[in-house]
């Protein structure tokens, strides 16, 4: 566990150093979202933020690859998500830049996907009446259509400064908890790429928050969001690579399970404003990706919180999701359940007690 603090440590750090350039580089490259109609920030803002955090997690893989444990997490499959998230960076720094259209995007996030299954990351099995293990094929489709879906959830949810980022941040740390959990727990390798890559998320998300938090001085953009929603999904499908199906017990299948879970309650947040906003649209008769302000950063603002505040809520329904579900793994259920019930308390009291507060923050459209 020292040895992954320290990873966190010095990728928070160095995102933290590095975005200042990263953000004087933008403005001079064009990479700045000026005011649009739909807008409401008062100020052109750079983008590029996403090559801020790749920067530090690049810095931070050749810093501590020769720290024992963390040593044993280089893999092949960590070199895959490696270099696909690195892929789907200048995908993301091409649209930050020109604005490049949905079909484009798409395919882009589709041939990252696939660098990913070339590098062995692909989902192996799903608890369908038990376990059933998937044919290869079927299984690399399945992860290319989990890795796309996650990350236009995390690029949805972008609507607020440092909103993304701090959700990022909070899925980072429950899937590193989680996974570190679970090797200690089944006596497997505590080096992993999930553990690995969820730290090194888990600190750039940190170094990069003070920069993006309201009011914003960059935006993680496209080329952050992308990045972002890639590690994750692959970290989570890595993960359930690590569990040996042929060894569970059924006592230990619902644990064994969570990987699969795990996205969905962590990510519940982006993931509903994603299934939300598509049927929203297309019943209206629009383009699913045309922009709105009808997420749920935008109703819960319309209860009279600040964008600061909303922001918070947020992040307290998304670990309302995300920690009970760790906890579920390692400790009995109704300490899971107390847990999410005194979050969900404490966010009802949050919305009810803000309900009359100054509205005057900045929204950030997608």
């Amino acid at each position: 566990m020292r040895e992954y603090s320290t990873t966190v440590l010095i990728a928070a750090v160095i995102c933290f150093l590095v975005t200042p350039i990263i953000r004087k580089f933008a403005s001079k490259s064009g990479a700045v979202i000026s005011i649009r109609a739909r807008d409401i920030h008062e100020a052109p803002t750079p983008r590029w933020g996403g090559l801020a955090m790749w920067a530090s997690i690049a810095i931070t893989l050749l810093i501590v690859r020769n720290l024992p444990l963390v040593e044993k997490s280089f893999s092949r499959e960590t070199l895959g998500i490696f270099l696909s998230a690195t892929f789907i960076l200048a995908i993301g720094m091409l649209d930050d830049r020109f604005d490049l259209d949905p079909l484009t995007k798409f395919a882009g996030q589709a041939l990252a996907a696939t660098i990913l299954v070339i590098f062995g990351v692909q989902l192996l099995w799903l608890p369908i009446n038990g376990i059933l293990t998937l044919p290869s094929n079927i299984g690399q489709l399945l992860t290319i259509l989990f890795v796309m879906v996650v990350i236009n959830a995390v690029n949805f949810v972008d609507g607020l400064d440092g909103l993304a980022v701090g959700l990022v941040a909070i899925s980072a740390l429950s899937f590193f908890v989680f996974s570190y959990l679970l090797a200690v727990e089944n006596g497997y390798s505590r080096a992993g790429a999930a553990s690995l890559m969820t730290a090194l998320v888990f600190g750039a998300c940190l170094g990069f928050l003070p920069h993006n938090f309201f009011p914003a001085r960059i935006f993680m953009g496209d080329s952050g969001a992308m990045f972002l929603g890639l590690i994750l999904s692959a970290s989570a499908i890595t993960l359930t690579g690590q569990i040996d199906i042929s060894a569970l017990t059924n006592n230990k299948q619902g644990a064994a399970n969570l990987p699969l879970i795990l996205p969905i309650t962590i990510l519940a947040v982006p993931l509903l404003d994603f299934i939300l906003a598509i049927v929203r649209r297309v019943r209206a008769g629009r383009s699913p990706f045309s922009a709105d302000r009808d997420h749920l950063h935008h109703r819960i603002m319309r209860f009279g919180n600040s964008q600061q505040r909303t922001t918070a809520i947020l992040y307290l329904i998304s670990a309302m999701f995300a920690f009970p579900t760790v906890i579920a793994a390692f400790l009995p259920v109704w300490i899971s359940f107390v847990s999410a019930l005194l979050i969900l308390i404490f966010v009802l009291i949050s919305i009810g007690f803000f309900r009359g507060s100054n509205n005057a923050a900045t929204i950030k459209s997608e």
